[in-house]
């Protein structure tokens, strides 16, 4: 009997797939209108959030990103949205996203922008925000409002609901 080869711990860690990480929060103000961001280096709007560093839990990174990029400092209540996005052409590995409800706001709440980044926000309606965001950020809009009203979260692949047509 030969003896068998075994990777190390450390290698076998290094041939797993590996992912990107990013948390936004939803926040909306009392008439239920969503606040969304412009960055300066995308032509689209965005829910407040972003990347997840090393070692930082999503709801953690949504918490430091909604209050680096708007100034509000939030708790990430329940994760309404989880959503695994396919590596593509601009993306070499997959995204994971997590959509954190972040409460309701006043309308005229104090927003600082991170103007490294960003150029402008809105509270807008949630027909208005899904016209906004990327074709991904906007599938997740509707999922995270059914999932704030029911209590749940939804699990979004490839930013369609299970329950579309997802190829499997």
């Amino acid at each position: 009997m030969t003896e068998r080869e075994w990777l190390s711990t450390e290698d076998w860690y290094a041939s797993l797939p590996s992912v990107y990480l990013a948390a936004g929060g939803l926040i909306t103000d009392s008439s239920g209108r969503v606040l969304l961001v412009k960055p300066s280096y995308r032509p689209y709007w965005l829910f407040p959030g972003g990347v997840v560093e090393t070692n930082e839990a999503p709801h953690l990174g949504c918490e430091r990103e909604v209050s680096e990029e708007v100034g509000l400092r939030v708790s990430a209540g329940r994760l309404l949205v989880s959503d695994w996005v396919p590596a593509d052409d601009e993306r070499p590995r997959a995204n994971v996203y997590f959509l954190f409800d972040c409460g309701t706001y006043d309308a005229d709440v104090p927003i600082r922008l991170q103007e490294e980044e960003l150029v402008d926000y809105a509270f807008v309606t949630p027909d208005e925000g899904v016209g906004m965001l990327s074709s991904a950020s906007a599938a997740r809009l509707p999922a995270a409002l059914q999932a704030r009203a029911a209590g749940t979260t939804r699990y979004l692949a490839g930013s369609r609901p299970l329950d579309a047509d997802v190829a499997r």
